[in-house]
C-alpha cells in the first residue's frame, strides 16, 4: 500500500514507530498531488518549502525523544476559506485574492500545533455558496470518482482532495452541508460539528453577522471514522479567539442504542437508492445491536426557512453588494434564485427567526433525549449532476432539506459512506447522514463506525 492511501491514524503510528519519517510521507504527499490534482483542481494553492519544512521539524522533535502531537506527520489540506498566515483567505473571490492572512485561524493553529503538515489549500465555489465548486478566481474542482458529478459544496476541493489522496484529512466548513455534502458527493466519512465545539475565527476579516456566528462549522473530511475523530480531537482545542467554544469533553454520559430512521422527513421525495443507502446504514447497527424505530423526524422545513432568512438577512446587509462586485456568473445566479425563494426579513422577522429557533433547538433535543441517533437522508438525491443548480436551483434546495434545516439548531450531523450505485449521472457514491444531540459527536463517531465495520471501506480513488 503506497503512503498516499493511508489513513492518517496509521501514518501517525508510522511515524510514531520510526518505519516511516515525516519527510518521507510529505514528499509522498506532494508526488501524489503532483500526478492527480490537475485532472481535478482540488487543490489551488500550495507552499512546498513550507510543507517539508514543517514534516522535518517532526522528524527532529522524534529524533530528540520530544513528544509528538496526536498528528505529528500527518499531511492534511486546508479550505481557502479560512486564515493561514501566508496565503490570501480568498474564498473563491478575485476581490480577496490579495487578502494575506497574518494569523492562522484557531482551526489551522491547531492543526499545527497537533504536528500536522499542511500541504495545500482547497477551491470554495465564491462566497462559499453553492453545492457545486466552481468559481472565477481558481475554477472548475471535479469529481474524482466521477467528473459528471458535483463534488459538492462549498467544501468541494477539500471532499475531492481527500477522495483522491491528496492528505489524508480535508479541513471544510459548514453552514448549510458544506461539510456533510462533499464527504457524500466524494464518498468520505464527514463531520459537521456542534456549535462551540471547534474554535474559528478569521481576523484577516470582520466578524460575521448573527445568522454565521450561529451556523457556521469547521470540521473534518476524512477516508476514516478514526481518522474523524482524531482530527476533532486536534481541532476541539480550545482558543479564546472563539468566545462560541465550549471545552466539553469528547465523550458523554452512556446512552441507549437506540435510533431513529426517517427516510422522508417531511414529505422529502426521497430516491430508491437514497433509500437503499439509509436501510443499509440501518442494517449495519441493527447488526452491531442497536434497535432501530422507522419514525418521523422533528422538522426541517421551517427551520430551513428560518436559515435561508438569515443568509438573506446578511446578503442585505452587503454581501448582495459584494456579489455584484465580484461579478462571478455562478454565484449571481444563485443569488438571484434566493432571492425568488425567500425574501430578506424586516427586523421584526429576524427577530421572529431567532425566537423561532430556541423551539425548534428544544424540539430536537426533546426527540434527541428518546433518540440519541437519528439516520436520515444526506440529500433527498444522488449526488447532483456537476452544475446542476444553475438549470434548476429549486430542485437542488428541495433534495437538500435537511442540509439546510440541521445549522440553524447548531447540532452535529455526520455523512457516512455506504456504497456505490448508478445515478443520473453515473457511477455515484451514496451515504447516509447521522444526527445526534449538541456535544455528542461521540455518538455519531460509534455508529458511523459501526456503519464502516460492515461495509466497503473508502478506497482512494484515481481521476479517470
Amino acid at each position: 500500500m503506497a503512503l498516499f492511501e493511508r489513513t492518517g491514524t496509521e501514518i501517525a503510528g508510522m511515524i510514531r514507530a520510526g518505519e516511516v519519517t515525516a519527510r518521507e510521507v510529505c514528499e509522498d504527499a506532494l508526488a501524489r498531488m503532483d500526478t492527480v490534482n490537475p485532472a481535478i483542481n482540488a487543490v489551488v494553492a500550495r507552499d512546498d518549502d513550507a510543507a517539508r519544512a514543517a514534516a522535518d521539524a517532526v522528524d527532529q522533535a522524534r529524533a530528540a525523544g520530544q513528544p509528538l502531537g496526536l498528528m505529528a506527520g500527518v499531511p492534511v489540506t486546508t479550505k481557502e476559506n479560512v486564515d493561514q498566515a501566508g496565503f490570501p483567505t480568498t474564498n473563491g473571490l478575485r476581490v480577496q485574492k490579495d487578502q494575506m492572512a497574518q494569523t492562522d485561524n484557531p482551526v489551522v493553529a491547531n492543526l499545527k500545533n497537533a504536528g500536522a503538515v499542511i500541504i495545500g489549500r482547497t477551491n470554495t465555489p465564491a462566497f462559499s455558496l453553492r453545492w457545486f465548486t466552481r468559481n472565477s478566481l481558481r475554477g472548475h474542482t471535479l469529481n474524482p470518482h466521477n467528473p459528471a458529478i458535483t463534488p459538492g459544496g462549498s467544501s468541494g476541493g477539500a471532499g475531492s482532495a481527500t477522495a483522491a489522496g491528496i492528505g489524508t484529512m480535508g479541513h471544510g466548513t459548514d453552514i448549510g452541508g458544506s461539510i456533510r455534502y462533499p464527504a457524500y458527493a466524494c464518498g468520505l466519512q464527514g463531520l459537521r460539528p456542534t456549535l462551540g465545539r471547534v474554535a474559528a475565527r478569521n481576523a484577516s476579516g470582520p466578524d460575521r453577522h448573527i445568522g454565521p456566528q450561529l451556523m457556521a462549522v469547521s470540521g473534518p473530511h476524512a477516508r476514516s471514522v478514526a481518522d474523524v475523530a482524531m482530527t476533532l480531537e486536534v481541532m476541539s482545542t480550545r482558543s479564546v479567539e472563539d468566545p462560541w467554544h465550549m471545552a466539553m469533553p469528547l465523550r458523554g454520559l452512556e446512552y441507549d442504542k437506540c435510533a431513529a430512521l426517517c427516510v422522508r422527513p417531511e414529505g422529502l421525495d426521497t430516491h430508491p437508492l437514497v433509500e437503499a443507502a439509509l436501510r443499509d446504514a440501518a442494517a449495519s447497527l441493527i447488526d452491531a445491536g442497536w434497535r432501530i424505530d422507522e419514525v418521523e423526524s422533528p422538522p426541517f422545513r421551517a427551520p430551513a426557512r428560518l436559515q435561508a432568512q438569515l443568509w438573506m438577512a446578511e446578503m442585505e446587509r452587503g454581501a448582495k453588494k459584494a456579489v455584484a462586485a465580484e461579478a462571478d456568473p455562478d454565484a449571481s445566479h444563485v443569488l438571484a434564485e434566493m432571492y425568488k425563494l425567500t425574501a430578506p426579513p424586516d427586523l421584526n422577522g429576524l427577530l421572529d427567526a431567532l425566537q423561532a429557533r430556541l423551539g425548534f433547538a428544544r424540539e430536537w433535543e426533546t426527540f434527541l433525549a428518546r433518540y440519541p441517533l437519528l439516520i436520515c437522508p444526506v440529500s433527498g438525491e444522488p449526488p447532483f449532476p456537476d452544475l446542476l443548480d444553475l438549470e434548476d436551483f429549486p430542485r437542488c434546495m428541495e433534495a437538500q432539506l435537511t442540509q439546510v434545516g440541521l445549522p440553524l439548531m447548531g447540532l452535529p450531523g455526520m455523512s457516512v459512506f455506504t456504497g456505490f450505485g448508478e445515478g443520473e449521472a453515473g457511477h455515484t457514491p451514496l451515504g447516509a447522514q447521522l444526527i445526534a444531540g449538541r456535544y455528542r459527536e461521540d455518538i455519531l463517531l460509534d455508529a458511523a463506525a459501526a456503519i464502516e465495520a460492515r461495509g466497503p471501506a473508502v478506497q482512494v480513488v484515481t481521476p479517470g
